[in-house]
């Protein structure tokens, strides 16, 4: 087992040059409404462990992926990307931050790139797919280290006894993102039951401010900036265009 550090980039180097083969990256490691901090490069740690982190990942693992057996990316959102924001010239979070609000844009951030991911990867013609999941509302502990305060208290005392799925349905859409054979690129996998929370896996619905070509071209660039990672060694780094993903069904 290795272990890496995902508020550090040059963790993220040192743990993605120690990989040989991959066939499958899951980007689901998170932080959720922390107090504001700032990782080692400096930027505010929800943007830095939940999306930057896994940018820099993906792009320097995508040489062994593109050689590996049906592989995938399968980057791991939230239902919650629909209340999120991308604030572009704020990565240090200085400004009116707020923790919730922060962890919002950062599941929005993943929703962004995955898509865009799935853009540039079709229009390079590669064999790499780039999938999207949320597990619906898993009590997987992640809430118990949520900032203390009002928050905290409603989903530990009453969402998650009341609400939440185990930790082991909500991995099952992730899961089925990885593995099923009928999975395209593009799609976002979910719960299909009732406001996406729990139920089977399957395609569902991206907000809007997700699929804005014109956002994920920008999104792409200032995380190249951040992370000193580029693709253009797989013909990724100039984009591609305003390709529509594959229809979903929410």
């Amino acid at each position: 087992m290795r272990t890496v550090d995902l508020s550090d980039l040059d963790s993220v180097r040192t743990f993605a040059a120690g990989l040989d083969g991959v066939d499958v990256l899951i980007n689901n490691a998170g932080v959720m409404a922390v107090p504001h901090t700032l990782s080692k490069q400096g930027y505010e740690l929800q943007l830095a462990v939940n999306h930057l982190a896994h940018f820099a990942l993906t792009g320097l693992l995508l040489d062994r992926l593109t050689a590996g057996a049906d592989p995938r990316v399968v980057t791991v959102s939230s239902v919650l990307h629909k209340n999120g924001h991308l604030d572009f010239d704020d990565p240090r979070g200085e400004h009116r931050y707020r923790a919730t609000a922060a962890y919002d844009n950062s599941k929005l951030a993943n929703a962004v790139f995955g898509l865009e991911l799935h853009r540039r990867l079709t229009a390079a013609g590669s064999s790499v797919r780039s999938v999207l999941a949320h597990p619906g509302y898993a009590a997987t502990g992640l809430q118990a280290r949520v900032q203390p305060g009002l928050y905290r208290t409603l989903l530990t005392r009453l969402g998650n006894p009341l609400l939440a799925v185990s930790a082991d349905q909500g991995a099952r859409p992730i899961v089925h993102a990885a593995t099923a054979p009928d999975v395209e690129g593009g799609q976002f996998i979910g719960p299909t039951g009732l406001a996406q929370m729990r139920g089977a896996p399957g395609p569902v619905h991206l907000a809007p401010r997700a699929t804005d070509p014109a956002v994920g071209a920008r999104l792409w660039k200032v995380s190249e900036n951040l992370t000193a990672v580029f693709y253009p060694q797989h013909d990724l780094g100039r984009g591609s265009g305003h390709r529509t993903p594959p229809p979903t069904r929410g």
